[in-house]
């Protein structure tokens, strides 16, 4: 009886952020964002949280969010900006930010993907965080071109795809541990998403 118990609770679905019923990501754990609306994708998610969202990115390199943009997702005043001036000092950051366990969701906008050993050290300081406070953050890093970091959670590629008719912009989800890769035509963002599902092309 013990075993079946067991079973049946690991089979339960583990508590996730999902501004849409097809997009999903698990709490305390890393995930990667990658495309050119990857920044987008990052603001989609600060909508549904509550509180502070740190946004982390190096004072070199990359432009600064506009704040008249950001209003269309999140009000600026909910974001903390940090900008370090070592490359070092971006991973260091968003772990330590992760493991106080305070904060919803950190971003950290990368120059490229990291490797495999600092992707579990944000696992774990996730984690840690989240049994220390009883909060569960959720950490997205954003890589250029495709991404391709290794043992993340899920990693997602977004690309505008507007025309005449309005805004719209095309979600892939490349890979995820519990999910196979789809892709969507999103229109309505922010307030009234819909995903139109799209046939799922092969990327290198």
């Amino acid at each position: 009886m013990s075993t079946h118990l067991l079973s049946r609770r690991s089979e339960r679905p583990r508590p996730a952020l999902a501004p849409a019923p097809e997009v999903s990501l698990t709490l305390t754990r890393l995930h990667e964002a990658c495309g050119n609306a990857r920044h987008t994708f990052a603001l989609w998610l600060a909508r549904h949280t509550q509180g502070p969202v740190f946004w982390i990115a190096p004072d070199w390199g990359t432009a600064p969010l506009n704040p008249d943009g950001m209003l269309r997702f999140i009000h600026p005043g909910r974001v903390t900006f940090i900008a370090p001036r070592r490359p070092d000092e971006l991973l260091w950051c968003m772990e330590e930010i992760l493991r106080a366990g305070i904060v919803p969701l950190v971003v950290a906008d990368l120059p490229g993907p990291p490797g495999l050993t600092p992707v579990r050290r944000l696992h774990l300081a996730a984690e840690t965080g989240a049994a220390e406070t009883g909060q569960k953050p959720l950490g997205l890093i954003l890589t250029p071109a495709e991404g391709g970091a290794q043992g993340i959670e899920s990693r997602w590629h977004m690309a505008p795809a507007h025309s005449q008719s309005g805004d719209a912009w095309r979600l892939t989800r490349l890979r995820a541990r519990t999910a196979a890769p789809a892709s969507w035509q999103v229109t309505g963002l922010p307030d009234a998403p819909r995903l139109t599902p799209e046939t799922l092309h092969e990327t290198a």
